[in-house]
């Protein structure tokens, strides 16, 4: 006979899992003395390549002043730099320094091993069933903190 977890034994798998993710994020940062906000900068840009400030504050939701801290901060570390925009002067570029680019590589490496490690082992079928009970999780949750009891 096959048991089925409750709702709330799952939810508190879930718990669990977010806390693991956090504290893996936790050591990662302190190892490579970057925050999460700017780490996830600069997966951005590992994702866009050069962007202005106005279209990294879009991809990441925040407002362009809190760009500018974090940019500044990356200018600061090394790990980018400001460049003119090519087509528009009153734009700039932040673009990636080959320290920024290798820890972006660095981050990407990391990324894809922990994605191994965690599901690897998991047959194609499995692995997608898997992500569809997490879209459709995320998806409820991100209705659900905007008030839609759907």
């Amino acid at each position: 006979m096959t048991t089925h977890p409750s709702a709330e034994a799952t939810l508190d798998k879930v718990l669990a899992l977010s806390m693991l993710v956090t504290a893996d994020m936790a050591r990662f940062e302190a190892a490579e003395r970057v925050t999460g906000p700017r780490l996830h900068l600069l997966w951005q840009l590992g994702m866009s390549g050069p962007c202005t400030q106005r279209a990294l504050a879009d991809a990441l939701d925040v407002t362009p002043r809190n760009i500018t801290g974090l940019v500044d901060g990356l200018v600061d570390s090394g790990h980018v730099t400001r460049e003119p925009h090519p087509t528009d002067r009153r734009a700039t570029l932040v673009t990636p320094t080959p320290a920024g680019a290798g820890f972006v590589a660095r981050l990407r490496a990391s990324h894809a091993d922990l994605a191994e490690q965690l599901f690897g082992h998991m047959t194609p079928r499995q692995l997608a069933t898997f992500t569809r009970g997490l879209d459709e999780t995320l998806e409820r949750f991100a209705r659900l903190m905007d008030g839609d009891q759907a």
